[in-house]
């Protein structure tokens, strides 16, 4: 038996171990996760290494039901010792918290994985020397350190790795377990102006394999780009105007629907999208998915998506769920608990951690693209903003009120024109998704979740 195969059988004996000892202690239903992982962060500055950290963690958590009471313990102590304090704790807190009438595992037929591997671990990640790692953070800030004169100072390069095992079993009769890997590197170069005023931007490649890594030299020239062409930022003068956001902003805008759609923001009637199923809340052209089972081919190599997984939270099967399709809210994102909530059916969307219920959790969730490239989509803004970065959480997701401080490139004619800062955009989720008037074809998802270059009309700019 090799190495990986004996760890692997360790943690499944944990969590059956654990399982079994809090059926004896009384509890009617119980599920135990048991997770295994590793960690590597190096930061480079101006050349040397400033931080360099290495962990790992194995940990145990449980969640025991008497009847519809329910409680949850974790614990790293994995010991004989230790995991009977764990099952003692919590069903000893379960008797004491009050019936919860949705509380509960989900029904036994409900349970499953998707069968197929979906690609999620890499053994490259793990062997991958120290040496190599620090060496590409390294190369990183050197290729942008060299870009141009004005890039005088950064903030790092850094690299950063993680791998995980993670089992969960349940009384209902569930029992799986996967694998990630994770690896990736940024550089954060400072830009310095005439004056002395300094500008800092960044750019990143994340990948679940070493070999999808893109060149530490391109990524390192990108982000001194991108700091570069904010220096000489300045304000603009208060108005209304399209603005055009860059994907990585685009990004975080259409999160919110994800966080709209949340069934215990719309349970609570928390959520400008409550009870607002089957209708239309933003354009045809937005259809808004999440899709926990995204399997990409990269030149051959294929690897899952920063999202997907075989099962969700709670051991059933990930899905593609479309939220939004073609403007029309079609599906809310459910765990188990806040479908039985709303009457309705888990979207396999649980999250869960060690400790605690499961939350919601989205696997890669975007919007899809349109036809038009970035360029054009700028071609046919005579005047307007392109952001390119957003400050502060000015968002309230029971009106839809949307205000945020941000930065970016003025557009005139169709050009970026100068940097901006100092700026304050705003308006309503709920005109703002039915205003979007253009979607780029530039999806690429660099993180779990994705969005293309995308316009809207209207918003107030506020400036000087």
């Amino acid at each position: 038996m090799n190495a990986a195969s004996k760890g692997t059988n360790d943690l499944r004996a944990i969590a059956d171990d654990v399982l079994a000892q809090a059926l004896r202690a009384g509890a009617t239903d119980a599920e135990a996760v048991v997770y295994e992982g590793e960690e590597f962060s190096a930061m480079v500055r101006l050349g040397q290494v400033e931080t360099l950290k290495e962990s790992g963690s194995r940990a145990v958590g449980l969640r025991v039901f008497l009847g519809q009471r329910v409680a949850s313990t974790s614990s790293s102590d994995l010991s004989a010792e230790g995991l009977t304090r764990l099952v003692s704790g919590a069903v000893d807190l379960a008797r004491i918290t009050s019936e919860d009438p949705f509380a509960g595992l989900p029904e036994a037929n409900e349970f499953g994985a998707i069968p197929a591997d979906q690609h999620l671990y890499f053994e490259d990640v793990k062997e991958q020397p120290p040496a190599d790692r620090i060496e590409i953070a390294r190369r990183c800030e050197a290729a942008a350190m060299a870009y141009d004169t004005r890039i005088q100072n950064s903030g790092g390069g850094h690299y950063d790795t993680a791998t995980s095992h993670k089992i969960l079993v349940n009384s209902r009769g569930f029992a799986g377990e996967y694998r990630r890997s994770y690896c990736g590197f940024y550089a954060s170069p400072i830009a310095v102006d005439e004056s002395g005023g300094m500008q800092r931007s960044y750019w990143h490649s994340s990948a679940r394999s070493t070999r999808l890594l893109e060149s530490p030299e391109a990524i390192g020239q990108e982000a001194a780009r991108r700091a570069l062409r904010r220096v000489g930022a300045r304000r603009v003068k208060t108005q209304r105007a399209p603005v055009v956001f860059a994907p990585v902003i685009a990004r975080s805008l259409v999160a919110n629907i994800f966080s709209a759609a949340e069934g215990d923001a719309v349970y609570r009637n928390a959520s400008f999208l409550a009870g607002r199923l089957g209708e239309q809340i933003a354009g045809a052209n937005v259809t808004v998915i999440d899709d926990g089972t995204l399997v990409f081919d990269h030149e051959g190599i294929r690897a899952g998506g920063f999202g997907t997984s075989p099962f969700d939270g709670e051991g059933l099967p990930t899905r593609r769920t479309v939220l939004v399709e073609r403007g029309v809210l079609t599906n809310y994102v459910l765990n188990t608990y806040t479908a039985r909530k709303l009457g309705m059916r888990s979207t396999g969307n649980a999250s869960r951690g060690l400790a605690g219920n499961p939350g919601t959790g989205a696997g890669n969730f975007y919007l899809e693209p349109g036809t038009q490239t970035p360029q054009q989509i700028l071609d046919d803004v005579p005047s307007g903003l392109y952001v390119t970065e957003v400050m502060g959480f000015g968002v309230n997701l029971v009106t839809g009120d949307y205000s945020q401080g941000a930065s970016g490139m003025w557009i005139e004619n169709g050009e970026l024109a100068y940097p901006v800062e100092e700026i304050t955009i705003a308006g309503n989720l709920k005109e703002m998704f039915r205003n979007i008037s253009a979607i780029g074809n530039d999806l690429e998802f660099r993180s779990s979740s994705a969005a293309p270059t995308l316009r809207i009309d209207g918003m107030t700019i506020a400036g000087e």
